[in-house]
């Protein structure tokens, strides 16, 4: 019913800066929270950053003051600007969403397939 697609990971070395993006399509009434997650190899999946649908944002602290998540409610599509990569941000990145399907159901969680984001020192 609801897919999310995400894109823009690849490799990178070390200080550079990647994009990724999150589209959200299906059967859709209304979105609120949208997040990224990341699991490194080896590791558990850990939450990076996450934004409302009025913009309010919070990060992991690890990742605050370099990525910056943005929104287009229009598109339902969420971003994640990452600056200064790290090697220890090699990891999986995971797009998140709370989907309302239906203005008389309560909200889901969806999950993306995820996208391979690799940081080369």
């Amino acid at each position: 019913q609801v897919q999310l697609v995400e894109s823009g990971g690849g490799l990178v070395q070390a200080g550079g800066s990647l994009r990724l993006s999150c589209a959200a399509s299906g059967t859709i009434f209304s979105i609120n929270a949208m997040s990224w997650y990341r699991q490194a190899p080896g590791k558990q999946r850990e939450y990076v950053a996450r934004i409302t649908n009025s913009g309010s944002d919070n990060y992991a602290d690890s990742v605050k003051g370099r990525f910056t998540i943005s929104r287009d409610n229009a598109k339902n599509t969420v971003y994640l600007q990452m600056n200064s990569l790290k090697s220890d941000d090699t990891a999986i990145y995971y797009c998140n969403a709370d989907v309302k399907i239906s203005r008389w159901l309560g909200e889901r969680d969806y999950w993306g397939q995820g996208t391979r984001v690799t940081v080369s020192s």
